[in-house]
């Protein structure tokens, strides 16, 4: 087990509006939700962060053979293993998480982000952009995209292929996100160059936190990327994690520098927008 620690800034002299943003990566194990949990707590145990971002499923795995196999694995948000290991870290370390879970709800299982709090579950959102065999196994988002506040920072979550849609980003954006948190388990090779993008044309920052190594079941495998990034507003990255690399790697950034829209003395990302001219 590797732990990684990135520094931006003095931490005895921080500034005030600065954020310790935190991302984790490493090789999940299907199916073996203990075992996962448990590394995961030692990772994060280890490191000291406002905002932590894990990846996609990180607790179960995703390469999923049946829909018993979803079912067997998934948690109501908020109850089960997966939510109480969060919770108590959240409280423990006065800190948040954003991670990725199976989670039923209603009736139906859905792949989800959760953002966690030392009070408890603060906001959920729900893949909205199903990928591959996903459209077997889950049922698609049905919950709007939503920012919230976490430490004077507003933060909006998507889900990995999520990216290829740059409504996503762009629709946390207008409603005033500083952060996109980004949970996921990569296996197409132009996520980490397209966060560049989405990070610049939208003028935030992107924290994307992806899982390694590989997955081999029912016949199909899946080798994920790696490559956990955080991007700031300008397109800069300002880490990325290896391909294989597991650890955690935290980065003090100032999340109000996403406030600053205006190009020069005439434009502004956002407010030169024609959305009457798009549909």
């Amino acid at each position: 087990m590797l732990i990684l620690f990135l520094e931006g800034g003095n931490l005895r002299g921080r500034n005030p509006f600065s954020m310790q943003l935190a991302l984790l990566q490493y090789d999940a194990k299907f199916g073996q939700k203990i075992e996962n949990l448990d590394r995961v707590e030692v990772m994060l145990t280890g490191a000291s962060f406002d905002l932590a971002v894990l990846p996609e499923l990180f607790a179960t795995g995703y390469l999923f053979t049946s829909k018993n196999e979803v079912a067997s694995l998934a948690e109501e948000a908020g109850k089960g293993p997966t939510s109480q290991l969060i919770l108590q870290l959240c409280k423990a370390k006065k800190a948040h998480i954003v991670f990725g879970m199976v989670e039923r709800a209603q009736g139906r299982v859905y792949n989800s982000a959760i953002l966690a709090g030392p009070r408890g579950i603060v906001a959920r959102y729900r893949k909205l952009h199903l990928f591959y065999e996903e459209k077997r196994w889950f049922s698609p988002g049905n919950l709007p995209l939503s920012v919230t506040n976490v430490h004077g920072a507003r933060v909006g979550m998507m889900i990995c292929f999520d990216w290829r849609f740059p409504e996503t980003a762009r629709t946390l954006a207008v409603k005033g996100a500083d952060i996109i948190a980004h949970p996921s388990n990569l296996v197409l090779p132009h996520c980490p160059d397209a966060m560049m993008t989405r990070a610049l044309e939208n003028g935030v920052f992107v924290a994307t936190a992806d899982r390694t190594g590989t997955e081999t079941r029912g016949g199909k495998s899946f080798t994920y990327i790696g490559q956990s990034e955080v991007v700031d507003p300008f397109g800069k990255i300002l880490f990325r994690m290896g391909r294989e690399e597991e650890g955690v790697r935290v980065i003090e950034i100032d999340p109000k520098l996403a406030r600053k829209k205006r190009i020069n003395r005439y434009n502004d990302v956002l407010k030169d927008r024609r959305p009457r001219f798009y549909s």
